[in-house]
């Protein structure tokens, strides 16, 4: 995958250009995880880049995004329940704390994690889980993002 997207991720979502993008949802999009961990990982994206943190919303709005962050957790779950029959839960967090727009992340919890880390926060693992060309999302990853795009067709995804 071409890297330019990653330093706009929502206006090349917008524009049709970011390679992550699972569906377009009612108030932002669905995007499969650059890292992938975690297999799964998931975030979804606003879609108005100026739109820094969740009280900036309109309440139609913010209802819409958190009904999305639903939707999206979801299908994680479905799909990774198929995939994984290891699959345990799924997290869902806003946090807000480096990227300046709002998004929510969707992270699977799989029985296989390491001990010291399967009841813990992800933010725990190692940072470099985060840039490990091991994790890094692929070709091999199609699979469980199929069935996550699936499983949001199925739940009625559309914008």
């Amino acid at each position: 995958m071409v890297d330019g997207w990653r330093t706009d991720r929502i206006g090349s979502a917008l524009r049709g250009e970011n390679p992550a993008v699972m569906r377009r949802l009612r108030a932002g999009f669905a995007v499969i995880g650059d890292v992938q961990f975690l297999p799964g990982y998931s975030v979804l994206l606003v879609d108005d880049p100026r739109v820094r943190r969740l009280s900036e919303l309109p309440a139609e709005k913010r209802l819409a995004f958190l009904s999305d962050m639903d939707m999206l957790g979801e299908a994680v779950e479905n799909a990774c329940r198929r995939v994984d029959p290891a699959f345990r839960r799924v997290n869902l967090e806003i946090l807000g704390n480096a990227d300046a727009f709002l998004h929510a992340h969707v992270w699977p919890r799989f029985a296989w994690e390491p001990a010291g880390l399967v009841q813990r926060p992800v933010w725990l693992y190692p940072r470099t889980n985060w840039s490990d060309e091991r994790y890094a999302l692929a070709a091999r990853h199609d699979a469980v993002r199929e069935a996550i795009g699936g499983e949001l067709d199925r739940l009625g995804a559309s914008a």
